[in-house]
């Protein structure tokens, strides 16, 4: 799997990602000389969580008939401590449906298995630059 990414056309920081069939943008606040015209990286990153929470949560779900309707996610993000190390992403879980306490928790508990999760808690992540 390969990302490309490319500097757009238009505005000083805008990025054209394509990712498989795809194509995204990323861009910086107005506050660090973007246009604020897509979500930066670091949304990128926690939009990552999220959706990947709501759709670990949904196929569990789905495969354990579970009566979850519908789940929302409010993720908040609180980077002031970034600079020390510490990146702290607070989730909220929504869970609609005619589900029971324990349901809701144990679909909680899923919500932290997801691939994401692991990968920003559990996993050495190497990154190798290259250049040409």
């Amino acid at each position: 799997m390969s990302i490309e990414l490319r500097k757009s056309d238009s505005g000083l920081y805008r990025q054209t990602i394509r990712i498989h069939q795809h194509t995204v943008f990323a861009d910086v606040s107005k506050d660090l000389g973007g246009d604020d015209s897509a979500p930066d990286p670091h949304d990128y990153y926690d939009a990552a969580l999220a959706a990947c929470k709501a759709i670990t949560v949904m196929m569990y779900a789905k495969r354990k008939q579970l009566p979850l309707d519908y789940i929302d996610i409010v993720l908040t993000r609180d980077n002031s401590r970034e600079a020390q190390g510490v990146y702290v992403l607070n989730v909220q879980l929504r869970l609609l449906g005619k589900l029971s306490d324990e349901q809701k928790a144990q679909l909680a508990a899923i919500a932290d298995k997801c691939p994401i999760h692991k990968l920003m808690t559990a996993v050495q992540t190497e990154v190798n630059t290259h250049y040409s």
